[in-house]
């Protein structure tokens, strides 16, 4: 029998997990002829969301968690979800609903039976999301797709089901700066999308403001393309040669006409100017310079302060020592009658 794992980040999911579990519950069931394993990884959440891992993992033998010893961030528990999964496929998904569970019978589908190697959602419709952020997420698609090699489907989610040869892909890309959206479409192998219309949150509230989804298109960009390291360069060089002329200008200009007071303002607002494209340039390459120097301390993406099952392995191991170390009363004395009368010191 084949096996599905499915990875759900948390970050202070209490009230939506539980609706989440009843949602996924029906979908496992009507799935008989696949065994499920459901990893919860839990972000650092600072609610009751452990509290309910916990309680669903002693419920349901399905339900297994992992738990950050601080907030690392989506992209580390998605990491950390991949290298702990046991199945034959994984599924990365989120607690929301936004992920719709009813989609995962037809992904495994399309897996076992058309030969792709992963299957992937993306929105068709932003139904329901703010206007400024569905401007913003079209505006970085378009803007990555230019100046990537790879490319980015508009609307895609986090959401797929992905064979275990895929999985073994992602995870050779351990490193610390992480965009998923990327890393899957990096490593290749044909990938199927499905469409969907968006789903608002089924409860709880947003983690993602608009300042940490422009940070986390920073991410994305620097992650995936140099082109903004090959504008500063060009910038420059631009640059440069304006103000080769500009003083060949300010030269002729004094000698035929004199008047070296003149033309003070536009001056300054050159030099404004150039500064400012000389600070933007350095920018560009302190973000590129950050990722190396966070690359080469080789800090490890996630630590975990609690693993489910390994828990469970230490409990049942303890267990098994304890019983082999009972020896039933009744035995004993029967064995010690065998072997040739009670022995002394023993207690009757």
């Amino acid at each position: 029998m084949k096996k599905i794992s499915i990875i759900v980040p948390c970050l202070n999911e209490e009230e939506a997990l539980p609706v989440y579990y009843e949602k996924m519950s029906a979908v496992m069931d009507g799935m008989s002829e696949v065994e499920f394993e459901l990893l919860f990884v839990d972000d650092g959440s600072t609610d009751g969301t452990l509290g309910v891992m916990r309680k669903m993992s002693e419920q349901d033998g399905r339900c297994c968690f992992l738990s950050f010893s601080r907030n690392f961030g989506k992209e580390a528990a998605i990491y950390a979800g991949l290298k702990h999964v046991t199945g034959d496929f994984a599924a990365v998904m989120d607690a929301d609903l936004q992920d719709p569970p009813e989609l995962l019978p037809q992904m495994y589908r399309i897996v076992t039976e058309e030969g792709y190697e992963c299957v992937a959602a993306k929105r068709s419709t932003r139904t329901g999301e703010p206007r400024i952020r569905s401007f913003l997420s079209e505006k970085f698609y378009d803007l990555v797709n230019r100046i990537s090699k790879i490319r980015f489907e508009s609307g895609a989610r986090d959401y797929r089901l992905m064979s275990r040869r895929m999985v073994d892909a992602v995870l050779e890309m351990s490193e610390y700066n992480r965009f998923s959206k990327g890393i899957f479409e990096w490593v290749g192998f044909e990938t199927k999308w499905l469409e969907y219309e968006n789903v608002e949150r089924a409860a709880g509230e947003t983690k993602w403001s608009v300042r940490k989804l422009f940070l986390y298109s920073l991410e994305g960009i620097t992650g995936f393309s140099v082109a903004p390291l090959s504008l500063a360069s060009v910038m420059g060089m631009v640059f440069c040669g304006l103000s080769f002329f500009m003083i060949l200008f300010i030269i002729v200009r004094t000698i035929v006409w004199g008047d070296p007071v003149s033309g003070w303002p536009s001056l300054v607002c050159i030099i404004f100017l150039v500064s400012g494209i000389q600070l933007f340039c350095t920018g560009i390459v302190g973000q590129y310079l950050s990722k190396t120097y966070l690359e080469t301390k080789r800090r490890p993406v996630f630590i975990l302060k609690e693993d489910s099952r390994e828990e469970a392995a230490a409990a049942l191991k303890k267990r098994g020592r304890e019983d082999k170390n009972v020896i039933p009363m009744q035995n004993s004395r029967e064995e010690k009658k065998v072997s040739g009368g009670v022995l002394s010191g023993y207690r009757q």
